[in-house]
């Protein structure tokens, strides 16, 4: 294996509650309170929309994809959510310092670097909004591909928060059966102080729509006892998928650079635009609306 090359898992496409639309001439962000599915192929029009999108937004209620049936490839809610603390160069999407609260790994001039991360609200790097959560979460949608998976990346503090709880609290109680639990992933909404009574939507993971816990439970130890008589290995599946992962420093590859400034950094997407109309108010309104609802997402 190649060493400083951090292995993902496999992506069949990407799940976002919002998209990156145009606006008075320049791309910006906007967040939605239903899930889109798409390609990993993108065109002047946005990220092209995956078959499954279609099929699940046909069984919907007023054509909006708010829920996704998934499950998980992997027992360890560290491997299916990981969530850091990261910094991106602005111009490149490539990452410069990614940390957990207690170290981080950097780019320096002396090179890859392992220091203390004192955290966003501790670090001088982070001043100005450069440092955010950064959360990645790879699912399975459907039965086609049993080790591809579909990736919800986000910055925002509610739905990394809640996912990892959710992750979490699932594996606890289900008896470390969390990679054959029903789930679903569900858009919820709220208002807040800093939203300015504005709904910001985030994401949850529940069991699937109309089930008990104890019909989850069962269905999972079904699950489990098929897996074990074809001598499908759990244990060694999330065993190698760590390694994988901690085979190099960063998880971003230059292929996601677009993906992650568009989602980190929507003033520097706007910047790199060749516009020269004069901001109104309007739309100095609207920056500021779109950055208090990407902190609380």
């Amino acid at each position: 294996m190649i060493k400083g090359l951090s292995i993902t898992p496999p992506v069949l496409g990407r799940i976002s509650i919002g998209r990156v639309v145009e606006r008075n001439g320049k791309r910006l962000p906007d967040k939605d309170d239903q899930f889109t599915i798409t390609t990993q192929i993108q065109t002047r029009e946005g990220w092209m929309l995956h078959p499954l999108d279609e099929h699940l937004r046909k069984n919907s209620t007023n054509g909006k994809l708010r829920s996704i049936p998934v499950s998980l490839l992997f027992n360890d809610p560290d491997l299916n959510l990981r969530a850091e603390y990261s910094l991106f160069d602005r111009i490149t999407g490539r990452p410069m310092c990614v940390g957990n609260g207690e170290t981080c790994r950097r780019v320096t001039t002396a090179g890859m670097q392992t220091l203390p991360c004192p955290g966003i609200d501790g670090c001088e790097m982070a001043k100005g909004g450069a440092c955010k959560p950064y959360g990645r979460l790879n699912v399975k949608i459907g039965s086609d591909d049993e080790l591809g998976t579909f990736i919800f990346r986000t910055t925002g503090y509610n739905s990394i928060r809640t996912l990892a709880a959710r992750l979490h609290y699932f594996k606890a109680i289900s008896g470390d059966l969390l990679a054959c639990l029903p789930l679903e992933l569900r858009i919820r909404g709220k208002s807040t102080t800093l939203s300015r009574g504005t709904p910001i939507y985030y994401v949850d993971l529940t069991l699937r729509e109309g089930m008990t816990l104890e019909e989850a439970f069962t269905q999972a130890q079904q699950t489990h006892a098929y897996r074990q008589s074809l001598s499908f290995n759990q244990h060694a599946l999330d065993a190698v998928a760590r390694a994988n992962l901690s085979n190099g420093a960063f998880e971003e590859d230059p292929d996601e650079a677009q993906a992650v400034i568009d989602e980190f950094y929507p003033d520097a997407v706007a910047k790199n635009q060749d516009v020269t109309h004069k901001v109104s108010l309007n739309d100095k309104l609207e920056k500021l609306s779109t950055k208090a609802t990407a902190i609380l997402n």
